[in-house]
């Protein structure tokens, strides 16, 4: 008796649905945007689905990471610098073809700041007043461009070098911006 209350027990726990261990909406952005296009970028290049070859290949896109990205592979252990080592819980099971959705899922057990990451909002420089911006956000669109501002003092300084750079790496913004 005692036996089939068990089984039945059991039974219920393996129908009902997951709830709340399923991610949600825009839960995990930065995991699951950049383990996607690894992935990606994996299979463009047709590596090897091993979990060596993928921890390799993890540690060479992380060491171009910036930002938030940057910050995700020293939670996973994939920087130089990382004091936890958890990488072959992205490499195991990204050599199964598990989807990365469920790869964050796991990760974000292990460590919950994992899934706290988010991508800054983005400007629109087309459009954006960038005598109204702070000067964090003009630096920030500098370092966003692999760009310095050597010898800037002033925010004026931050904008004449943004002016300056934006045909280069925001050319529609600089097109649609009549105050160049």
């Amino acid at each position: 008796m005692r036996a089939a209350h068990g089984l039945w027990a059991a039974l219920a726990l393996l129908l009902l649905p997951a709830g709340g261990r399923a991610l949600r909406d825009g839960e995990c952005e930065v995991c699951v945007t950049f383990l996607g296009r690894f992935y990606q970028t994996l299979k463009d290049n047709d590596v090897e689905f091993t979990p060596a070859s993928i921890e390799k290949e993890l540690l060479k896109s992380c060491k171009e990471a910036k930002g938030k990205e940057n910050r995700l592979c020293y939670y996973v252990g994939a920087t130089s610098d990382a004091a936890t080592k958890i990488i072959n819980e992205v490499s195991k099971p990204m050599s199964h073809h598990i989807p990365v959705e469920k790869i964050c899922e796991k990760l974000k057990k292990k460590d919950s700041q994992i899934c706290e990451l988010k991508y800054d909002k983005q400007i629109d420089l087309s459009t954006a007043d960038l005598r109204k911006l702070r000067v964090r956000e003009l630096r920030r669109i500098l370092d966003d461009w692999g760009e310095a501002c050597k010898g800037c003092a002033e925010k004026s300084d931050f904008i004449r070098r943004i002016h300056e750079l934006m045909p280069k790496y925001a050319p529609r913004a600089a097109g649609a911006r009549a105050d160049l």
